[in-house]
Order: C-alpha cells, then structure tokens, then sequence
C-alpha cells in the first residue's frame, strides 16, 4: 500500500485529468478513467449492474445515471454539444480511505456554444455556472478511476434583491 500523502496526490492527479478530459473533449480518455466490471474483479460478459460496484454520475438537472454504458453516453452528448468548457476548480479536499477515495469541489464553469450568426468557428457568448461536485475513486491496478460523479449547481441570489433596502 502507497503512503497517504501518495494516494492523495494521485487522486487529485486523476480528479485533474477527469476535467482536462472534458475540456480537451478527449471521449476515448475521458472513457479510460472511468471503472469498468473487469476493474472490480466482475467478468463482463455475464455482468449484472445491479450486482457490484456499478458506476453512477448526477450531472446537475439530470436524473441518476446508472451502468457504464449510460453514463459515457452523457458524456458523448455533452461533448457532442459543448463547442468550449473550461473548468476552475476550487474548494478542492481529497478524502483517502483504503481503496476508496472522495473528492469535493467547486466547479467554477465556462463554456460557450456557436455563435447565433452561424459564422463558422466563433463561439457565442460565454456562459459561467457554479456547481459542487462529489468524485468517488477507487484504487485499481492501473490507478485510481472514477466510480462516481456527482454535480450540483449553486443557487445565486437573485440580483435584484441585492442593495434593495426598501420595505416591501
């Protein structure tokens, strides 16, 4: 077994590349840091999700998605229609307990789509989005690996509200 203050840093490695992988729309990299049945010691052809260790992912507004094959399709659509996201991690703890690893954080998001007029290559306006999110990794032989996402947006306050001091 590694030191702590190893698996720290190579989780936070692996949470790291979790979100290059996104930003560069790497889907073959981004599918190789997610846990497969084989990394959990479970033969794949005769896998059953509901057994063990299946992998989930919560992106914000979205129902829970269940089983490998779901979860790498979100993420296939979400590049698919994503023409630039940008990731600013803050607020990041790494968590190290045996096998298992948690990591929170604050997505700080930029991401723009094409531009309304249709000219190829520009981006329209660039949009920011505040969520939280919860990574659970587990320990494989080839490194940790993503076993859950979970993302949660950050309610602002409404601005009109702020400095109005009048009575309602």
């Amino acid at each position: 077994m590694s030191a702590p203050h190893t698996d720290v840093e190579q989780v936070e490695a692996a949470n790291t590349a979790f979100y290059e992988t996104l930003e560069r729309g790497d889907f073959d990299a981004l599918s190789s840091l997610w846990l497969t049945p084989a990394d959990l010691g479970v033969d794949e052809e005769y896998h059953d999700p509901a057994e063990t260790g299946v992998i989930s992912c919560v992106h914000p507004g979205w129902p829970v998605l269940t089983g490998r094959g779901e979860v790498l399709r979100s993420y296939a659509l979400i590049m698919a229609n994503t023409d630039y996201i940008q990731f600013f991690l803050t607020d990041v703890h790494v968590s190290v307990t045996g096998d298992t690893a948690i990591v929170t954080c604050t997505e700080n998001i930029l991401s723009g789509g094409p531009a309304p007029d249709g000219e190829d290559g520009e981006l329209g306006p660039l949009v920011g989005q505040l969520v939280v999110a919860t990574n659970v990794f587990r320990r494989t032989p080839d490194g940790w690996k993503l076993w859950s996402h979970h993302a949660s947006p950050v309610l602002a306050e409404n601005d009109e509200d702020e400095g109005d001091d009048t009575p309602s």
